[in-house]
């Protein structure tokens, strides 16, 4: 009995707490301004100057504050001042640098110099590393640091001009890899022989710490405490939207310099693991294995929420918060989820505050009118769950290799031919089968949201599609089938050699290399009565085949670096053809008019004219369809009622910084939806009860009996 009492008030105690049994986080912080969502896998680089994938930057977009940054709220996509005061200032110069005017033709322009004035009392996050005696830090003294933690002071300077220039220089350290150093040394002046600087600067003095700015880099100078240039070759619009981006984020050389102390990297005490920033939020835990916290930096104060936006944004309650200090929630928990049905069950519980949709999830979340029209299920409603959607800034397409005899180049028996097949493969059907509806048809290479995009009857590929009560159309079949004879191919056949004409499809197992895809696009040309031969490959085998042309057709997709239409019309330029030229043109595609059209648009400022030359070049595209066109994928974002200011925007990584999160709400619903079944507890109980009521009785009949 006296095991038997303890157990059973145990069991009462725990059917009496008032808790949430199954809550994963501390009670301490109910009602507190925090955001909880999930990562899935552990981020590689935070290192600004390496870091480069889309699970590095939704850390480093809220940690890091470059220059520029794309309006939150407006569309097409738009670039706005975030450390910056002002857009730059473009100044161009010829050869010998005499400044040139501002309406002057690309090819005049030797030299782009970017003016960039910075917010004047931005400071950074706190950290050791500002504080100098940390650096004496040695021998018995450093054996009790284990993480930033154990520095008992912390210190924070203001962000200068310097900074900036410092992280350009950084771009091409010898002992960093950064994605970009090829294609920032080919613009930025002196960037190349700077790297070869720092490299023989290395080899002279291995293992010392390396003080870039004991060497100059003529085309990065500062000019004050809140301004610094940057000097380009030519014309390279393009280059405001790299600044945009982590890698052009600023970078105290102390910081290096407290990271290079001895014993630091064996602790895991790195840019890599500890990024420093003067963003609107630091790292503040890093457990890769467990949970990632991201807490808002103290002195952050230089940005306010988005007074203005588009069309329905007020409506939509986007602007409630409009002028609100940035940014409006104080702490971010990113929790590790691995698989997506505990994610899936711990948003429905209210313990993830947002989440995408995966395809097992689709139909429990998400309902399709007949119309297309998707919305959230009954079920998601009756929990105040709402959908936000978007079209990703990248495109999935079918290439022709242009060099290909039967369904390359620009014969009319083969541009027929591509016609035919771009209007058999319905991407309607298919999106609606493999993507859950989760995508837009593609009428050209360039998405929504990009400039040069149109909308409307003015958009549609006319050569694929017909206008018909207000929507694009497929063509019917007939059509197809016409174009295919008049190829000289009737019904798949050869009018010449009566073979039956076999198309060869290359991809990869991980493209539309599952079995039930690869029925459904053999049947799309079946209704061509042409055969189609899949030859599905590993990835590296797949690249070596697109490198040496060795393709007939082949599926791929592009996600864009920048929002600029030249991000994606130069996959089909001429210049940048695979087989000879190792570019991005994997179609090997070559037409003399799009390329000339190519090298004038590229490097126009965005207006009508640039507007009109980009109709042309689609145009030239539709006609001569060097791809089946594909579609643009939709993304999908669940929330719960208690987070507001949620809109997609694809290329705002730092988009975290703007939602708000009512606690009290979620606290609330939390309890609603995860109150404790507390009868089984009752119930074992009494049947412990019964139990030792009877083991009592036993007993006690035993000794009576004795």
């Amino acid at each position: 009995m006296r095991y038997v009492l303890p157990a059973l008030l145990c069991l009462l105690l725990a059917a009496c707490d008032g808790g949430l049994w199954n809550d994963p986080y501390p009670a301490a912080d109910d009602g507190k301004s925090i955001l909880y969502t999930a990562f899935t896998e552990r981020p590689k680089h935070l290192d600004p100057a390496q870091a480069y994938s889309e699970n590095e930057y939704e850390f480093l977009a809220l940690v890091y504050a470059p220059p520029l940054q794309y309006h939150y709220l407006k569309r097409p996509y738009q670039l706005v001042p975030l450390a910056a005061s002002e857009m730059p200032r473009v100044t161009y110069l010829d050869k010998s640098r005499r400044r040139l005017p501002d309406k002057v033709a690309a090819e005049r322009i030797a030299y782009s110099v970017y003016e960039i004035h910075i917010k004047p009392n931005m400071r950074y996050q706190p950290h050791p590393a500002f504080v100098p005696e940390n650096y004496l830090l040695a021998g018995d003294e450093m054996g009790r640091i284990h993480s930033l933690n154990d520095f008992s002071r912390t210190g924070t300077r203001v962000v200068t001009a310097a900074d900036y220039v410092y992280q350009i220089k950084r771009l091409v350290h010898p002992l960093l890899h950064t994605p970009i150093a090829g294609v920032m040394s080919e613009y930025i002046v002196g960037l190349k022989e700077y790297a070869a600087t720092l490299q023989a600067a290395a080899r002279q003095h291995p293992g010392e710490f390396l003080d870039l700015n004991q060497y100059r880099l003529p085309g990065v100078e500062v000019v004050n405490d809140t301004t610094y240039r940057v000097t380009i070759r030519g014309k390279y619009p393009q280059f405001a939207y790299w600044l945009a981006m982590p890698f052009f984020s600023p970078m105290p050389q102390e910081v290096e310099r407290f990271y290079a102390l001895p014993g630091m990297r064996e602790r895991n005490l790195s840019l890599d693991w500890w990024p420093v920033g003067s963003g609107p939020y630091y790292l503040s835990d890093n457990d890769p294995n467990r949970r990632m916290v991201l807490t808002r930096n103290p002195y952050y104060d230089s940005e306010n929420y988005p007074a203005d936006g588009e069309a329905g944004d007020a409506e939509a309650a986007l602007l409630a918060d409009a002028g609100k200090p940035l940014p409006l929630i104080d702490r971010v928990v990113f929790t590790l989820e691995k698989e997506t049905i505990p994610y899936w069950n711990k948003f429905l519980q209210g313990y993830y505050d947002a989440s995408g949709i995966s395809s097992d999830s689709f139909d429990q979340a998400v309902q399709v009118s007949v119309s297309g029209e998707t919305n959230v299920s009954d079920e998601m409603k009756a929990q105040g769950i709402t959908l936000a959607t978007s079209v990703a800034t990248s495109t999935m397409y079918t290439g022709f290799n242009w060099l290909d005899p039967v369904v390359g180049g620009d014969s009319e028996r083969a541009t027929k031919l591509r016609r035919a097949i771009s209007i058999a493969v319905d991407y309607e059907e298919f999106i609606s089968i493999f993507a859950n509806g989760r995508g837009i048809s593609a009428q050209s290479p360039i998405p929504p949201g990009i400039f040069g995009y149109r909308e409307g009857q003015e958009g549609i590929n006319r050569y694929v599609y017909d206008w018909v009560d207000g929507a694009p159309k497929r063509k019917p079949i007939e059509e197809a089938r016409r174009l295919l004879a008049e190829a000289g191919y009737p019904g798949g056949i050869d009018a010449e050699t009566r073979q039956a004409l076999v198309i060869h499809l290359d991809t990869t197992s991980g493209g539309v290399g599952n079995k039930s895809r690869l029925d459904w696009i053999r049947k799309q040309f079946d209704k061509l009565g042409v055969q189609l031969d899949v030859r599905s490959t590993d990835y590296n085998r797949f690249q070596d085949k697109i490198r040496r042309g060795d393709t007939q057709m082949y599926y791929y997709g592009w996600n864009a670096d920048y929002p600029d239409p030249e991000n994606f019309l130069f996959l089909l330029d001429g210049a940048q053809a695979k087989v000879g030229k190792g570019g991005e043109n994997a179609s090997n595609y070559s037409n003399p008019e799009f390329d000339r059209l190519f090298g004038q648009m590229k490097n126009m400022d965005n207006g009508p004219a640039r507007q009109a030359i980009i109709d042309q070049m689609l145009e030239i595209l539709r006609r001569d369809a060097p791809w089946l066109w594909g579609y643009h994928p939709k993304n999908y974002v669940l929330q719960h009622g208690w987070l507001h200011n949620v809109k997609s925007n694809i290329m705002a990584n730092n988009r975290l910084k703007y939602w708000r999160v009512d606690s009290a709400q979620r606290d609330r619903m939390r309890r609603q939806w995860n109150q404790p079944v507390r009868w089984p507890l009752w119930l074992g109980g009494a049947a412990l009860l019964l139990f030792g009521f009877w083991m009592w009785k036993a007993l006690q009949k035993r000794e009576q009996a004795g």
